[in-house]
């Protein structure tokens, strides 16, 4: 089926774009309204030094892959581009629900729908992607796109995936046409499904070799106990503790055996999370020190077993904020030194898990719970799954009613709902608008 959809649907696309209008050369804003109704990334003419075409065509490739409703546009700045009204002006125009992201002149600056993306997700993928590419703002778009595609709700706009029109060429019939249409549509829904569940596969695999090193630390730990049941120095409450500790350890890895999506991570963590806080309890309990505080793991590596204090921490281009830490992580930071972090393979090389992707979220909220996490984790690549639709800390575009991303609104859409901010350089004509948000337009 493949192999004779995608000539035809590249006809039907032909004749879209031999009968659209021209270009208006004086409206940057509606030149890219009117390109990304029909692919996902608009390089404006006078700028296209800031992103090569093979740049742009290999990220609306990607984000096309990921069927999300995710628009990026490289604009000129002047005065038909206000910094402070080119982002709604270019969802009004547009007229789909979806993620927008600009590069204007040397700034770069993102919103959208509540329903697609939460206002607080737009800002923490922004504050990441300037934060991992200070001062380059094609970068932090394409850094900035890439991750949103991966994590915006709802579909691609209809008019990525087929065209329609039929003028000039009597033979293609409107039954062609309507068949074609429904062919494409079960086609991509199949495409999707099977390339949602290749996905979950692969971040299982990548989950499974760190939840593998999790538990043999954890072993490891047991052995280096070497606490017997049985000796003279043993008493009831130790005997529950070490039990307890060992219950922990093959529920982790029984769970870890029976795991059939990156989900259930979540259950593995949580049981190793209960099991060391008995090993530590057990080993106040032999030393005769003062019983441990219920407390999360250590932030920086949860291997390290339970916190002891709350310290201020400040992660690459993002605020500070104060995190659970283990005695030893605490005094590297008193003295100005940087943590033991936990650190795991990406494709762009070891990344400590909170900027390593959304696969990772089960993983930590095993280990700290959903509450807490979203504070521990806002402005890293990690938090914004925290909330994104459906996330653990999803604060709204979870109600009834609304519209889905991807669907046409044209300019009926409620401004309010279309959230997002500026960041990484000045948006020209209005000035620079730094962290500040976009809400109540």
């Amino acid at each position: 089926m493949h192999r004779f959809l995608a000539p035809l649907l590249a006809l039907l696309a032909a004749l879209l774009t031999a009968t659209a209008p021209p270009a208006h050369a004086q409206d940057p804003v509606g030149d890219a309204a009117e390109a990304l109704r029909e692919r996902p990334v608009y390089v404006h003419p006078d700028v296209r030094g800031q992103m090569s075409v093979s740049r742009a065509n290999a990220l609306a490739a990607r984000i096309k892959d990921e069927g999300r409703p995710v628009f990026v546009a490289v604009l000129p700045s002047g005065p038909g581009t206000a910094a402070r009204d080119v982002l709604p002006n270019l969802r009004s125009r547009t007229g789909i629900a979806g993620v927008y992201a600009v590069r204007l002149g040397d700034g770069f600056g993102a919103a959208a729908d509540s329903r697609v993306l939460s206002g607080r997700a737009v800002d923490n993928l922004r504050r990441a992607a300037i934060g991992a590419h200070p001062g380059d703002a094609t970068d932090q778009l394409v850094t900035f796109a890439d991750d949103a595609a991966e994590q915006a709700d709802g579909s691609a706009p209809s008019g990525w995936r087929d065209s329609t029109g039929i003028g000039g060429f009597g033979a293609v019939t409107v039954g062609v046409v309507l068949l074609l249409i429904v062919g494409a549509v079960l086609f991509i829904r199949q495409r999707r499904r099977l390339r949602d569940a290749e996905r979950a596969g692969l971040e299982l695999a990548r989950l499974r070799t760190v939840v593998d090193e999790d538990i043999t630390a954890y072993g490891e730990e047991m052995t280096r106990i070497a606490f017997d049941p049985a000796g003279p120095a043993a008493d009831d409450a130790m005997r529950e503790d070490y039990q307890k500790a060992l219950d922990a350890y093959e529920k982790a890895k029984s769970r870890m055996d029976a795991a059939g999506a990156p989900g259930d991570v979540r259950g593995v963590t949580e049981a190793l999370e209960e099991g060391r806080f008995a090993l530590t309890t057990l080993e106040a309990r032999r030393t005769g020190a003062a019983l441990p505080e219920r407390r999360p793991p250590c932030f920086f590596d949860p291997r390290h077993g339970p916190s002891t204090a709350d310290v201020e921490w400040t992660p690459p281009g993002a605020a500070p904020r104060t995190v659970p830490a283990c005695t030893a992580d605490a005094n590297l930071l008193a003295a100005g030194e940087e943590p033991m972090t936990r650190t795991v393979d990406t494709a762009r090389g070891p990344q400590p898990y909170w900027n390593a992707g959304p696969a990772y979220a089960p993983w930590a909220g095993g280990y700290f719970g959903g509450g807490l996490l979203p504070g521990l984790l806002v402005g890293t690549m990690l938090g914004q799954v925290m909330y994104a639709p459906g996330g653990w800390a999803a604060a709204d575009g979870t109600g009834e009613g609304g519209y889905e991303g991807g669907d046409h609104t044209g300019a009926d859409f409620d401004p309010g709902d279309f959230d997002g901010g500026f960041g990484g350089g000045d948006f020209g004509g209005g000035g620079g608008f730094g962290d500040g948000g976009f809400g109540g337009f």
